[in-house]
């Protein structure tokens, strides 16, 4: 049943009303005009109900004074008791004004009387009220005093309970339920002992049992609930024994805390650093910090073995003294701008441990004050001697092979240039017994009119085949002479160039209607003599294999592919098969008959020569009586305001 400070008697209630009254909550001057009245009411009710001479006047002017005190305060009640002893010597008795009294003696005695016995009983009252006023604040603060230890049990962020000797509880706050999963009702049908961990148990009760023995006053543990639910929650359990006055066991007040998230990050911390441990032996890794104030280094656990070091902590001299000689001023140099924050600690040196010597790769971070000082370093340091070896070992097979490079070079050069020579001459010294071969053919021929047919065409087949085998020199040297000396280049207009070369080409053909179109500002950078054996090859062979086309056109214009500006040559003649351009760049190489278009296969691996001395690319696009496209680059173009 909730307890209340409400009595059910309604005299009670208003004895305790009277009793609580708080005159100071009323201003002074309402307290003075009610005494005021009081005092005048109780006059009048005096005069109207007995009259004054028949004694005891001085008694209900008291009874104001009583009054006005309940309900004023001391100051009200002195006040109504001062006013009451004027109306009473003046104003009860006929005439009104005048004193009441024939002996003044009397008077004296009468008010003066009335006035210790005013006193005292407004004394009285003033000193209960105050003593109550006492007793309210101090009830007042016992109940505020417990309903905050009241709200600090129930509203804790922690789980808090009262548990008798047995087990059994006396109270739990709502967090202890919420941590352990169970509700109120379901918790005071059970004891701790039931959902602590079985592994956890005999702990609490040995550590349980010497607190009621007395022999500590409280404990705390870490230790593991069974939830309700099944899963293990880890708590920071305080245990502690309250006594009797007699000093006596009374009963136990538990605190919990809920220490689940920091075991679990605790787990995680040691299952990180042991794999950092494994990861820095697996890596090789060794950590290291420095003071930078005192210049002492100490190296962290388990690095001294990683690195072979005789101790764990060296001072910067020590450490110089096994630093190479040839590394110490780059250490130096780097700590010294590194501690200032000027540059990263980022170094590799030499390290003289036994009676060999260490390359390591070092690399540190500095912690600072507020005011920019490091104060400490925290490094890592990772042998690698055997990557250094290897870098040395690269180098001098890099510098041996680049040697054995340049003689190879050197070599096929001289092969190259050796062939190229050799080709020439070859080409130049078969000219002589060509135009001799050619010449008696053709003494013959005019010295014999009479020779039969037979003879007639023997005679023309070799001075045909003579003639063609002259082109054929003509093209291994046109061949060998591009392939020599360098190319020289400069602003070439391709535009022009194309103009002419068609122009000439329909000057040799006067027969023939071929139209051509030639897209303008056609410049390149690029060997002038080179660039128009190109373009001689290519429109030739444009004009060559238009000559069945009723409506020839050849076309001149460039493209935009890859980045790179492509310029090609385009007929709408006979074209050819995609399926053997293989066989388009070789030398003396032909995909037509020769009774179909005349000629002898070397003009197109011209213009491949030519391209690739440039340093460019040259691809071909046809179909079968659709005509052909070539196209090229010439890299290394000028900018435009270099080109005429």
């Amino acid at each position: 049943m909730p307890y209340t400070d409400e009595p059910s008697n309604p005299l009670h209630r208003l004895w305790r009303q009277i009793a609580g009254w708080q005159p100071d909550h009323h201003s002074l001057w309402s307290r003075y005009a009610v005494a005021v009245a009081i005092t005048l009411a109780a006059t009048v009710l005096r005069i109207v109900l007995a009259p004054a001479e028949s004694g005891g006047r001085f008694i209900t002017l008291s009874l104001a004074a009583a009054l006005s005190a309940l309900y004023g305060g001391f100051r009200a009640g002195m006040l109504s008791t001062v006013l009451g002893m004027v109306m009473v010597n003046f104003f009860l008795v006929k005439p009104y004004g005048t004193l009441a009294f024939d002996d003044p003696g009397e008077a004296f005695w009468l008010n003066l009387w009335h006035f210790i016995t005013a006193l005292v009983v407004v004394g009285a009252i003033a000193l209960m009220q105050w003593q109550n006023r006492l007793w309210r604040a101090a009830g007042e603060a016992v109940r505020r005093s417990t309903r905050q230890l009241e709200d600090t049990f129930e509203h804790s962020a922690t789980g808090m309970a009262h548990s008798r000797l047995d087990g059994r509880w006396i109270r739990v706050n709502q967090t202890y339920c919420d941590l352990v999963g169970y509700t109120r009702l379901e918790m005071e049908t059970m004891s701790f002992r039931d959902f602590t961990h079985p592994d956890d148990l005999g702990l609490d009760l040995s550590l349980q049992a010497r607190t009621l023995a007395g022999e500590i006053d409280h404990y705390s543990i870490e230790k593991r609930y069974i939830h309700k639910q099944g899963h293990t929650v880890w708590v920071h359990l305080t245990l502690s024994l309250i006594r009797t006055p007699a000093g006596e066991p009374d009963y136990l007040i538990a605190v919990v805390q809920n220490v689940s998230d920091r075991k679990a990050t605790e787990e995680a911390l040691r299952t990180s650093e042991q794999l950092l441990r494994q990861a820095q032996q697996l890596a090789g890794l060794a950590t290291w910090q420095a003071d930078v104030a005192t210049r002492r280094f100490t190296i962290l656990a388990g690095s001294k073995d990683i690195l072979d070091l005789p101790r764990t902590e060296f001072s910067d001299e020590e450490l110089l003294a096994i630093t190479h000689p040839d590394d110490r001023p780059l250490v130096l140099r780097q700590w010294a701008l590194a501690v200032q924050g000027k540059a990263v600690y980022d170094i590799e040196s030499r390290l003289r441990i036994g009676d060999h010597d260490r390359w390591y790769s070092v690399q540190a971070d500095f912690e600072r004050d507020a005011q920019g000082r490091a104060v400490r370093a925290l490094g890592v340091t990772l042998e690698v001697t055997g990557r250094k070896q290897a870098e040395l070992e690269i180098q001098r097979l890099n510098a041996s092979l680049e040697n054995r490079i340049q003689q190879r070079t050197q070599a096929l050069r001289d092969a190259y240039d050796e062939l190229e020579s050799y080709s020439y001459a070859v080409a130049h010294d078969l000219r002589s017994p060509l135009r001799i071969i050619n010449g008696f053919a053709q003494a013959l021929q005019e010295d014999n009119p009479a020779l039969d047919a037979a003879s007639l065409s023997h005679l023309q087949r070799i001075m045909a085949a003579s003639k063609k085998m002259g082109l054929l020199i003509d093209g291994l040297l046109q061949l060998s002479q591009i392939g020599r000396g360098e190319v020289q280049r400069q602003p070439v207009n391709l535009g022009a160039i194309a103009t002419r070369l068609l122009e000439e080409l329909a000057a040799e053909s006067p027969q023939r209607s071929v139209t051509w179109s030639i897209e303008p500002d056609l410049h390149a950078w690029a060997d002038p003599s080179l660039v128009d054996a190109l373009l001689q090859n290519l429109l030739h062979n444009a004009w060559k294999y238009t000559a069945s086309t009723p409506q020839a056109h050849i076309r001149v214009f460039t493209r935009e592919m890859d980045g790179q500006t492509h310029f090609c040559v385009s007929d709408n003649g006979a074209g050819f098969d995609m399926a053997r351009a293989e066989k388009l760049f070789q030398p003396f190489q032909r995909l037509h008959q020769p009774h179909e278009f005349e000629g002898l296969g070397i003009g197109l691996a011209t213009v491949q020569r030519i391209v690739q001395r440039h340093g460019g690319l040259l691809h071909a696009e046809a179909a079968p009586g659709h005509g052909a496209t070539f196209c090229f680059t010439l890299p290394g173009e000028a900018s435009p305001d270099s080109l005429p």
